[in-house]
């Protein structure tokens, strides 16, 4: 069989932010977080383009005068995008990414980047941005895909690919174990921010209903995401314990050095919820991309990621079984879709690309999404 050449560039602009700019008013600013006659000097380097698809990531170095001596830190600026690049979320609660990241840092071994300052006001930068430590590794690749071949982790040895699975599903094993989650996490309930519900899953389905009404008027109606959603809100799950959900749980967001997760990046989408929609992502995550390799006639990495060897694994470290997984993959099918409806306007945006008669038709995992809806109706 002939395979189809990839797209010759899947990179997506996320900010029209004039980086000259941005190191002046970051310089400015350090020199108000730090001690008296610091004269901080910041360097600004190029920011992340090849991973991630929502929040603006600016890699700085800081130079420094503290007590005499020289100090050089190494940093990375989660920086909330502003609302004239089409953001993906409504709302980035950059306080609440910022407390979560410290909390797992103070309860957990999983290895998130310690925090360091927080500017929450957004008069810095036009939105605001915290600073986390840098970290050294290498990530699976979103653009293009991993699974397209020709990088690291396509190209590995197979017991070096199952090592960073079984690596991974202990991240999220790790995180289900925080105890008492519902409550040291309470600020990630939906309700905080006005969804209701008698439940919490029902009230993060209402949060992901509204997530996709705010992309609707600049991508236009989508009739998979609606019936999506209409048979989530008819199949509720029974309720599950509650743990904190990483919720962007995929191996695009980990950094890895010999296989092993040495940074869990991006908490976003941060949740109290089931543990089964972290499961549910981390390998729908792969699933999509899947999809992509299926529809261009690629062969993907079928192997990798397989469900019977991430419940096996997760149910080795934790002692839960899990249940059936489809109302989680549906969705996590549909926030996928919402995903690609606001990337897709961002593009439009840009001028990248032409404003399609179908937003489905940007949908790079419509078929694995039909074949879910085919599955839930049987």
């Amino acid at each position: 069989m002939t395979q189809a050449p990839p797209p010759a560039d899947m990179r997506m602009q996320r900010s029209s932010r004039d980086p000259s700019e941005a190191r002046d008013r970051l310089t400015a600013w350090m020199a108000t977080v730090l001690p008296d006659g610091a004269e901080p000097v910041v360097t600004l380097h190029s920011g992340i383009d090849a991973n991630g698809m929502s929040s603006e990531t600016l890699i700085l170095d800081v130079a420094w005068t503290e007590g005499g001596e020289q100090r050089l830190g190494e940093y990375v600026a989660r920086v909330a995008p502003s609302l004239t690049d089409v953001p993906v979320f409504p709302s980035y609660e950059l306080q609440d990414q910022y407390d979560v990241m410290r909390i797992v840092g103070e309860q957990t071994g999983v290895p998130v980047p310690a925090v360091r300052w927080m500017e929450a006001t957004g008069e810095v930068l036009g939105t605001p941005f915290f600073l986390m430590d840098r970290i050294e590794g290498v990530v699976p690749q979103d653009v293009l895909p991993y699974n397209f071949g020709d990088n690291w982790l396509f190209d590995a040895p197979a017991e070096d690919q199952k090592r960073l699975q079984d690596l991974s599903v202990k991240v999220l094993a790790d995180l289900h174990a925080i105890p008492d989650a519902g409550t040291t996490f309470g600020f990630l309930d939906p309700a905080a921010h006005g969804h209701q519900g008698a439940t919490l899953l029902e009230r993060k389905l209402a949060s992901v209903r509204a997530w996709y009404e705010y992309a609707v008027p600049d991508a236009g109606r989508s009739p998979l995401t609606e019936r999506a959603l209409a048979w989530l809100e008819a199949n509720h799950p029974e309720s599950h314990d509650t743990v904190l959900c990483w919720g962007d749980s995929r191996i695009g967001n980990m950094m890895y050095r010999d296989f092993e997760p040495v940074a869990v990046l991006d908490w976003e989408m941060a949740a109290i919820g089931p543990r089964e929609l972290d499961v549910s992502w981390i390998m729908f995550a792969h699933k999509v991309f899947e999809a992509i390799t299926e529809v261009m006639g690629m062969p993907g990495m079928p192997e990798f990621m397989r469900e019977d060897e991430i419940r096996a694994e997760y149910t080795r470290l934790t002692g839960v079984e899990l249940g059936d997984l489809l109302w989680y993959d549906v969705y996590n099918a549909v926030q996928w879709n919402i995903v690609f409806m606001r990337t897709g306007a961002r593009q439009i945006h840009f001028g990248e690309i032409e404003r399609p008669d179908d937003i489905e038709t940007v949908f790079h995992h419509r078929p694995l999404v039909e074949r879910l809806l085919e599955q839930a109706k049987a």
